[in-house]
């Protein structure tokens, strides 16, 4: 494959290999740094991580690059990466930066960047910045001596995000009667996310708040959601709550133990906000990945949902044109548009939580407004990337699964932006004719794509 420095959300890979070898994000800190100042004031730039090992490494490549450019670094350690968004804007700030890979395990790490108003950068600017840190005998167009940044430290920063958090928490909302398990994956969130729910005044069980280094996302967290829905049923608990290593996704689980992913949080909170008249044009954005039983019950209540490609930063961009405050991903990408810039884990939980105790209603009576209709993703290798309708064997395959669907469910083919992989999805009410469509799609691709 051809090397590409920056995915659908930033760059990503393995520890010491490219891209994430510490000489080129040295260049990344210098070309960002070179790109995003304008003028001769002092520039700032916020750099936050997860909890993984090789964040020490990224922090100070980035130091020295962003210093080299000629703009001041302030570091916050250990912070989700919601919580770096904000702080972005809250500062006043420049640029923020996070080193995380998300869900990924130790071994990976990345990073991203967010804009003066908390916002990640489009592609066009990540383009610009690509171009200078792949440039061969790149030319920097550096600060004198005296005019390079400083690095600094600060201490509160976690004490800022925690009040903001609990603040899109009306006071008349009381967490005081509610048992929750709360599992941080030994991430970023470790730290902030339990004292948050504390203080609204929830029992909370906690999981996954003893990183090491290597454990994040060990067998807990949101890629392991039965772990907190078990705990939820042998503890009593109200609600599960499952964020990743850098705690911008939430699956939930209810009491009984059954398992909810961002579609089934999205019907929720939209019905919610449709009642309160608090949904502009009762609209909700999500990706092409969202089950269609979503689209499905939106049309039933008087809404409507807008498809994005994957990556929670096109659903936020779709969400500014068009004036939404709320969507998200399937995967638990989950945007409150009118508190956060971002995917917040923990806010998403706390909007959930709210309604539970607003409507006095268990989880399990709220996640009966959207059953999923049966789904079945396909990754294939691929030896070569064409458009599918380049390709007759997948071109005909579409064509007879979509006459067989009869409009009564979908197809979705799309290439993966970092692998070699095509990725097969078919949704209908039908379970066996979407294993069997699924089968015959991943089959034609193979095939064709050889």
């Amino acid at each position: 494959m051809e090397k590409k420095l920056f995915g659908t959300d930033g760059l990503r890979g393995k520890v010491n290999t490219y891209p994430m070898t510490p000489e080129v994000v040295m260049r990344l800190g210098l070309a960002a740094g070179q790109v995003l100042r304008d003028g001769g004031r002092r520039h700032k730039v916020l750099i936050g991580k997860d909890t993984r090992l090789s964040g020490y490494i990224y922090e100070y490549a980035l130091t020295s690059g962003f210093c080299a450019a000629g703009m001041d670094v302030i570091l916050v350690g250990p912070l989700p990466t919601p919580a770096i968004s904000f702080l972005t804007r809250d500062m006043r700030v420049d640029v923020g930066v996070v080193i995380s890979a998300s869900h990924n395990p130790y071994h990976d790490n990345g990073i991203k960047f967010f804009d003066h108003m908390g916002f990640k950068l489009p592609d066009a600017v990540e383009a610009e910045i690509a171009a200078l840190v792949d440039g061969c005998g790149q030319e920097w167009n550096l600060p004198a001596p005296e005019a390079v940044g400083r690095a600094s430290k600060i201490q509160d920063s976690t004490g800022r995000y925690n009040v903001f958090l609990k603040n899109t928490v009306p006071l008349d909302v009381s967490f005081e009667d509610m048992k929750i398990v709360l599992d941080c994956a030994n991430g970023a969130a470790f730290r902030v996310a339990p004292m948050v729910f504390e203080e609204l005044g929830a029992k909370v069980f906690k999981m996954g708040v003893e990183p090491d280094g290597v454990n994040i996302n060990r067998g807990v967290g949101s890629l392991y959601p039965e772990q907190v829905a078990a705990n939820v049923v042998a503890t009593g608990a109200d609600i599960g709550i499952a964020l990743d290593g850098d705690a911008d996704r939430v699956i939930v689980s209810d009491e009984k133990g059954r398992i909810l992913d961002g579609d089934q949080i999205m019907a929720i909170c939209a019905l919610d906000c449709m009642e309160r008249g608090s949904l502009p044009g009762n609209l909700l954005v999500a990706t092409v990945m969202s089950n269609m039983a979503l689209e499905v019950f939106m049309a039933a209540h008087g809404g409507r949902l807008l498809r994005t490609p994957v990556g929670d930063r096109y659903v936020v961009e779709a969400m500014r044109a068009e004036g939404a405050v709320l969507g998200g991903e399937q995967s638990g990408h989950l945007i409150f548009l009118n508190h956060s810039t971002t995917g917040d884990g923990t806010l998403a939980a706390l909007q959930l939580m709210k309604i539970m105790a607003r409507k006095g209603k268990p989880l399990s009576e709220l996640a009966t407004l959207l059953s999923p209709f049966p789904q079945k993703l396909v990754n294939v290798p691929v030896a070569r990337k064409i458009p599918f309708s380049e390709a007759p064997e997948i071109a005909r395959a579409t064509v007879e699964a979509e006459r067989l669907l009869a409009g009564r469910g979908r197809v979705l083919l799309r290439y993966s932006g970092t692998e070699s992989l095509a990725r097969v999805m078919v949704e209908a009410e039908d379970p066996a004719l979407v294993e069997s469509l699924c089968e015959r799609l991943a089959q034609a691709v193979a095939d064709g794509l050889r």
